[in-house]
C-alpha cells in the first residue's frame, strides 16, 4: 500500500443486537451492525428502535397495555451476515444479550449456519452497556491494524460527549506495504474478556415486570412488593440477581453509586454509563456524581436511554450504573 491509498476494508465485520442500547447514530459510527428485538403491544407487534420508542413503550406500560418482547428470528440474523458478507467482511463476530436472559444468542447461532461466511457467536452474560460496551471493544479492534497503528486526533465536537467522540475516533493511519488485520477469534476474545469486565446494577421502581416475564423469581420480587424494600440487582453469571436490599428510593440511588464508584478504584482504566428509561434528570446527576467522584469530565460518562426492549422488562423508573475495562 503506497502512502495516501486506502487501506483494504477489515477483514472483521461485528454484529450485535438492539438490547446493547447504544445511543443513536453510534453504532453506525464504529461499523456495527444492530439487529433489533421485537416488542408487542396489545398483540400488535413492533420492532425496536425502528417503529417503536422508548417513550411509547413507556406510555403503553403506564397505561396498562400487555407488552411482551421476542428475540429475532434467525433470518434477521441471515440478513445482518449477508450484508456484511457483501460488505467485505470475511468473517462475523456477533455479540449479543446474555442466553440466560434471552434467545438472541440462539437465534444468532442458528443463522450463523448459513452465512455466506463463517461467524463467532459471543455470549455476552450481560446486557444493556454491559453488552454494548463489548461489542463497541470489537468494532474497535477489528478496524485496528496488528501493526503499524497508531491512534489519529479525536474528531471535532459532534454533541455526543468526550467519551463517544474518542470511541468514534479510534481508527488509525497505516504504514508499510501489507496491513495485517486481527481475525475473528481475537475480535471475539476481546468482546467475551470486556463482557466479563463489567458489572451492571440497577434499581426499578417496581419488580413486578420483572416478575412477570419470568426474569426474576417470585420470592425477591417480594422484597420490593410486600416488604418494601428498594432492592439494588446485578447482573451475575448471566441472570439478574439482587444484591443488596435499601429502604428508599433516595438511599438505594446513593448505594448505586456507591458500588460503582468502590468497582472503578480498581481499574486503571474504564468505561462508564448511567441508563435510564423515561426523563433522564436523575440519570444526568448520577453521571455527574460519579464523574466528580473519580476525577473526570461529565461528558466522559455516557448517558444513555435502556431502550424499548429494556424498558418492557424493567418497567418505568430504570436507573442503572454500568462500568467496564477500556
Amino acid at each position: 500500500m503506497t502512502p495516501g491509498s486506502t487501506p483494504p476494508p477489515p477483514r472483521v465485520a461485528v454484529v450485535t443486537d438492539s438490547t446493547a442500547a447504544l445511543p443513536p447514530g453510534l453504532a453506525h459510527a464504529v461499523g456495527l451492525q444492530v439487529v433489533p428485538l421485537d416488542v408487542t403491544i396489545d398483540g400488535a407487534r413492533y420492532v425496536e428502535g425502528v417503529d417503536v420508542t422508548p417513550e411509547q413503550l413507556l406510555h403503553a406500560l403506564e397505561r396498562g397495555a400487555k407488552v411482551t418482547t421476542s428475540q429475532p428470528p434467525p433470518s434477521a440474523f441471515a440478513a445482518a451476515y449477508e450484508r456484511a458478507a457483501a460488505a467485505g467482511a470475511h468473517e462475523i463476530v456477533s455479540v449479543h444479550l446474555s442466553g440466560e436472559m434471552s434467545g438472541t444468542v440462539r437465534s444468532a447461532r442458528t443463522a450463523a449456519t448459513v452465512s455466506p461466511v463463517p461467524v463467532r457467536v459471543v455470549d455476552s452474560r450481560t446486557a444493556a452497556l454491559g453488552l454494548g460496551f463489548a461489542a463497541l471493544a470489537a468494532a474497535d479492534r477489528a478496524r485496528t491494524p496488528v501493526d503499524g497503528a497508531h491512534d489519529v486526533p479525536p474528531e471535532p465536537e459532534d454533541g455526543l460527549g468526550g467519551a463517544v467522540r474518542r470511541w468514534m475516533a479510534r481508527t488509525v493511519h497505516r504504514g508499510g506495504p501489507v496491513t495485517v488485520w486481527p481475525d475473528a477469534t481475537e475480535v471475539a476474545q476481546v468482546a467475551a474478556a470486556a463482557a466479563a469486565s463489567s458489572r451492571v446494577w440497577f434499581l426499578v421502581d417496581s419488580l413486578e415486570h420483572l416478575r412477570r416475564g419470568g426474569r426474576l423469581g417470585t420470592a425477591a420480587a417480594a422484597l420490593g412488593t410486600v416488604l418494601g424494600l428498594r432492592p439494588i440487582l446485578s447482573v451475575q453469571d448471566g441472570r439478574l440477581a439482587v444484591c443488596e436490599k435499601v429502604r428508599t428510593r433516595r438511599a438505594a440511588r446513593d448505594r448505586l453509586e456507591q458500588l460503582a464508584v468502590a468497582e472503578l478504584a480498581g481499574r486503571p482504566a474504564a468505561r462508564i454509563a448511567v441508563h435510564h428509561v423515561g426523563p433522564s434528570d436523575a440519570a444526568d446527576e448520577v453521571a455527574a456524581h460519579l464523574a466528580s467522584a473519580v476525577g473526570i469530565p461529565t461528558a466522559d460518562v455516557l448517558v444513555a436511554d435502556a431502550g424499548a426492549v429494556l424498558a418492557a422488562h424493567v418497567g418505568p423508573g430504570l436507573l442503572a450504573v454500568v462500568v467496564a475495562d477500556a
